[in-house]
């Protein structure tokens, strides 16, 4: 029940996500005046502003309003989409002239941007990505289960729709490395459930999730994303190449929690932004030393080999419901870290808080096995 719940919510997610996509966000700024507070923020023509200190705006009247409604002498945050991805700017503010301005804000625009990365119920496309990934990988294990043993039932047509559903969901956030982690450990799953052209046609088939992917991230994010082009690809590996100089200087204990913060410019890191390492292993090895990344990795294996025994012992005893949650949660457990080589999704409460989850999941059907054998 809980499983299926899950699943539930993932779809209600996905599903207001293609309702988010088809209103639209925000104003696309068409030109700012060279008075507008705005230019404190550097907002630029072609920019969308979707939320200011917090609060989202649908169309300038709004914008407006919420300007002559904030609070003066104190920084605001302003929320913008620039090129499909979302920025924060903090730092902006108001004075009481400005505010009794007959347009405050300084901009024009009329138009909302439906160029954005979905982020469903959460707070965030990143995040919103790798819960969806999870909960992905649940619904087909149950889909393949229910036809590795009973046939193309209502429970695998039910599951499979849920998956398909959850599958765009995960193209809509424009996460390239979840998609590829998606696709990798539905295919693990295929293997393990699937025998002969099954198997192949439904590995086949992953790639049409991949190709939809693609049409996305062309849609919505930067000029040569698709190729790794874009500015957030170079960044990841200019970060990724201090962060392993950096390692180096401390192996043992790592720089401390947090020290990054306090220190990004200092040691070499580009850009303003004080940001992770894009990478699990690279932050906890960053953060808490070698020894630490060793026994995560030995963590992650452990669960891994232990949940395969278990999904193992669940196909033999034809228990399929079983079978299929723990064939499901094999399946997320590698994408999961898959997707952790360029994404620090260990770091990401909410999707920390699932995989836990479904480990502790994963523990709670092997007890019932047990009792079973």
């Amino acid at each position: 029940m809980l499983v299926a719940l899950l699943i539930l919510s993932g779809c209600v997610g996905v599903f207001y996500s293609a309702y988010d996509l088809l209103r639209g966000r925000g104003v696309v700024v068409e030109s700012v005046t060279q008075s507008s507070p705005l230019r404190q923020v550097d907002v630029n023509p072609g920019d969308t502003i979707w939320r200011l200190a917090g609060k989202r705006i649908y169309s300038l009247a709004e914008l407006d309003a919420a300007f002559k409604a904030a609070p003066v002498n104190k920084p605001l945050a302003v929320s913008l989409i620039t090129q499909g991805e979302h920025v924060e700017r903090p730092g902006m503010v108001l004075t009481t002239d400005v505010q009794q301005l007959g347009s405050p804000s300084g901009i024009t625009g009329s138009s909302r941007s439906h160029r954005f990365r979905a982020s469903g119920w959460t707070r965030h496309y990143e995040t919103f990505s790798e819960l969806l990934q999870m909960i992905a990988q649940l619904a087909l294990g149950i889909a393949l289960a229910h036809l590795s043993n009973h046939g193309a039932n209502k429970y695998f047509k039910l599951a499979l729709l849920t998956s398909i559903v959850l599958a765009v969901g995960i193209a809509f956030t424009a996460m390239r490395t979840v998609l590829v982690a998606f696709v990798i450990g539905a295919s693990l799953i295929a293997w393990r459930t699937l025998r002969g052209i099954p198997k192949l046609v439904f590995t086949a088939a992953l790639f049409l999730v991949i190709g939809f992917g693609a049409v996305v991230i062309w849609q919505t994010r930067a000029e040569n994303a698709l190729s790794l082009g874009d500015p957030s690809s170079s960044l990841r590996g200019q970060v990724a190449l201090v962060a392993l100089s950096r390692i180096r200087q401390h192996p043992v204990f790592g720089h401390g929690m947090d020290a990054i913060h306090l220190h990004w410019n200092e040691w070499g890191f580009p850009g303003k932004d004080m940001l992770h390492m894009h990478s699990s292993p690279l932050q906890i090895a960053f953060d808490r030393g070698l020894p630490m990344l060793g026994l995560w990795l030995w963590l992650m294996i452990a669960f891994w080999i232990n949940v395969s025994r278990s999904a193992k012992v669940a196909s033999d005893l034809s228990d399929t419901t079983s079978y299929g949650i723990l064939v499901g949660i094999l399946g997320a457990l590698t994408g999961f870290l898959a997707s952790s080589l360029v994404n620090y999704n260990y770091g990401d409460s909410e999707v920390a808080m699932m995989f836990w989850w479904l480990m502790g999941i994963a523990m709670a059907v092997q007890s019932e096995l047990a009792s079973e054998t």
